[in-house]
């Protein structure tokens, strides 16, 4: 399957690339001709905003654009499944659950999520946001001045719902059925007018019953050959998730011509569910006079968690003289989230050996502002020049305690303060050079200061970064829909909060492989100096055929380390982010949609899709040959398609996901992997009339578990662990009603 995929990309190209050779010298090139045999004219017109192909086309720092087309094709539950299915872009994690999102194999913050433009909530999840309350996916793969230069692997920026020319309310109602569990969700988007203010409402009601259930085998192994551990540890876990989404969005226009909007996001979260861990003791290959024995037998524990965060978006657009405009922003966030664990752990006989209490709090508030000026310098150029302020406060609390109320670590109890300052400058010029080039130069400048109070003293961390940002388009003469992008930025990666200041967090069965997490105040960002290239090719009237290549290099890598250390409760497993030296990334991304009968003038209704990624990754200070990013998989594939039936008002479609296997030696002593994962997704869109519609699909339907593993060699000891998670399939049914 690894190596047939790529060729059914290259296929795919390669078919495209026969419309672009019948664009040129075929029929598509001729102009119409009339009953007379004299050339028809053509008029286009067009009005509102401009198509997502155009929108891509026209950009001279590289932007691609999906809407609502994109976002409503498979029926999808969660914005996640959506985004996996675009070029570039990956999900960590297990098929149907979601993971952090990555572009360019780069996860673990490489990549930059924003929400309307701006840093999300804390606590935000873009597995639990619904599709439905989404207008459009932007998806950036070098950064620009106006955005924070926080994205080294490219930027993901989420547009809410904003009204751009719905008239009609639409209600949708879906539900997902997972092993027999259903996942209502209830959506609903409601315009209006009144008087100068127009407005849209969008709310959606959700609930989810996950089952998981996981498969550990670990084994400990003596330099010599023999066995310390062996162990098989089978998790299975239930939970009841509910909440709502709201996110209204407010407009007025002044008699002047000045214009103001407002736009909350509102997510609100409930969960409750239970767990069972059986531990079984293999003693076969141990040594009777090394057997230890196990921490439990099994373990019970119950768990409930809360959480609200809340974003405001807000902007005020003021009219200058001539074509000059300020923006000026405004916004907030607030985030809070409570959880609570119970765990009780008993022996073979079923008699209580031990319990603990797991409880957190965090309280997150944040307050942001910022504007940006912009007038034309003569005729070709567009200056631009702003600023942003962002204002951050966050209270942690985690008391961890056992049976008799001992602290599991030294502050438990505690609270820890953390406070943070973001301030950035920039300015742009884009500038029309000829009707062959356009270009783009962008600085921006970027200082973050963290504070935060702890019982055992304060941290303090400062950095700032200067990046200057150079884009082209060049459009080849003579062909129109041929264009060349080159790009040459500078980026970085800030260390988060919790990597800096985080209270440790502790790990039952606490080994090498499943140690306790704490931070590190010295974390210095990593830096990245980047140069992209592209080839693109416009087919028809929404095709496109392209390819792309980049490299990074990055300084100050940050790592996980894991190593033992003394602790308040004795010798531990802990892992600790570092800063470990340089590493170097590159790759290829290939991507080609199109209508076939653009091809075929007689042929089928059926849009094609296909992107295809090739990764290569290392890293200095860590041996080979599997030195590479973390979780960065070496190869990505999409390929999909949609077929409109003439007979019936039914449309079909299919999309099938692939991601390569990984094995990272991610530090001196630790090797991590994964497998392949793989998910086909099928969906039917019925048409009933002009405003009815319903959609059935299916995700994952393959069904593959994922399996990993983590090995640990240090001290003349190998830890092994290695895990079986099970996925499912997902069938869902969606009505659509427009009124």
């Amino acid at each position: 399957m690894s190596k047939l995929i790529p060729y059914a990309c290259m296929a795919l190209l390669g078919a495209s690339n026969a419309i672009a050779q019948n664009e040129l010298g075929g029929s598509a090139g001729k102009p119409s001709l009339g009953p007379d045999g004299k050339p028809v004219q053509q008029v286009n017109v067009t009005g509102g905003r401009a198509s997502d192909l155009d929108e891509r086309r026209n950009s001279v720092a590289g932007k691609q654009i999906f809407s609502r087309e994109e976002l409503d094709r498979n029926g999808d539950s969660n914005l996640g499944d959506v985004l996996k299915r675009l070029p570039g872009v990956t999900l960590g994690g297990r098929p149907g659950r979601g993971g952090d999102v990555r572009m360019r194999g780069m996860g673990n913050g490489y990549t930059q999520v924003l929400l309307n433009g701006e840093r999300p909530p804390a606590g935000f999840s873009m597995e639990s946001l619904s599709p439905d309350q989404v207008e459009r996916v932007e998806i950036m793969r070098g950064p620009v001045a106006e955005h924070s230069a926080q994205a080294i692997a490219g930027t993901i920026n989420i547009v809410l719902r904003d009204g751009y020319q719905q008239r009609d309310k639409q209600l949708k109602l879906t539900d997902t059925i997972e092993q027999g569990r259903h996942a209502p969700n209830v959506s609903l988007t409601a315009p209006g007018k009144v008087g100068q203010l127009t407005y849209l409402l969008s709310a959606s009601l959700f609930e989810n019953l996950p089952h998981d259930n996981s498969l550990t085998y670990n084994r400990d192994t003596r330099a010599d050959g023999v066995v310390l551990k062996d162990q098989n540890v089978l998790e299975q876990s239930r939970r009841t998730a509910y909440g709502v989404h709201f996110t209204p969005r407010l407009s007025y226009k002044f008699d002047g011509g000045d214009t103001l909007n407002f736009q909350p996001f509102i997510m609100s979260f409930r969960s409750h569910g239970d767990a069972r861990s059986d531990l079984g003791q293999n003693t076969g290959l141990v040594p009777p006079a090394l057997q230890q024995p196990p921490e439990y037998v099994a373990a019970l524990s119950k768990t409930h968690y809360s959480g609200t965060y809340m974003r405001g978006f807000g902007n005020w657009i003021h009219k200058l003289e001539g074509a000059s405009k300020l923006d000026v922003k405004f916004g907030f966030g607030h985030g809070s989230s409570d959880n609570d664990t119970q765990r009780a752990q008993y022996d073979g006989a079923g008699k209580l050996q031990d319990s603990f209490t797991d409880t957190s709090s965090v309280r997150e508030h944040s307050f942001n502002s910022g504007g940006k000026y912009t007038t034309p310098l003569g005729r070709n150029h567009g200056l631009a020049a702003g600023w942003d302020v962002e204002l951050g406060h966050r209270v942690e609390t985690k008391v961890s305690v056992d049976q008799n109320g001992v602290p599991q670590f030294a502050e438990s109890g505690d609270n820890l303060t953390a406070d943070s300052r973001r301030l950035a400058l920039y300015a742009q010029d884009e500038w029309d050079i000829s009707s062959q080039w356009s270009g783009y130069g962008g600085l921006r400048w970027e200082g973050i200061r963290t504070t935060s109070s702890r019982a055992t003293g304060d941290i303090n961390n400062s950095s700032s970064v200067f990046s200057p940002l150079l884009h082209a388009v060049y459009r080849i003469p003579g062909r129109e829909k041929d264009q060349l992008r080159a790009s040459l930025t500078r980026s970085y990666k800030a260390a988060s909060v919790q990597d800096l200041i985080a209270l440790p967090s502790i790990a039952r069965l606490n080994s090498a492989t499943r140690p306790d997490r704490t931070g590190n105040p010295n974390l210095k960002p990593e830096l990245a100096t980047g140069l992209d290239l592209a080839y693109e090719h416009y087919v028809g009237r929404s095709g496109i055929i392209s390819a792309t290549g980049f490299v990074r290099n990055i300084d100050n890598l940050i790592r996980r380390v894991v190593q033992q250390e003394q602790t308040s409760t004795g010798l531990r497993w802990v892992s600790t982010p570092q800063n470990i030296g340089h590493a170097r990334t590159k790759g290829i991304e290939l991507e080609a949609k199109f209508q076939l009968q653009e091809l075929l003038q007689q042929g089928p209704a059926i849009d094609l899709r296909s992107n295809y990624s090739r990764f290569w990754s290392s890293v200095d200070d860590i041996p080979g040959p599997n030195n590479h990013l973390d979780a960065q998989p070496r190869q990505t594939a999409n390929l999909g398609m949609d077929y409109r039936m003439k007979a019936l008002p039914l449309t079909l479609g299919a999309n099938m996901n692939w991601t390569a296997p990984t094995l990272v030696q991610s530090s001196l002593t630790q090797e991590i992997g994964t497998s392949r994962k793989r998910s086909f997704d099928v969906y039917g869109l019925w048409k009933i009339d002009s405003l009815q519609q319903l959609r059935i699909s299916a995700n994952n339907l393959m069904a593959e578990s994922a399996l990993g593993s983590n090995i640990v060699t240090t001290n003349g000891l190998s830890q092994a662990a290695y895990t079986s998670n099970q996925t499912y399939v997902a069938w869902s049914v969606k009505y659509e009603l427009k009124f």
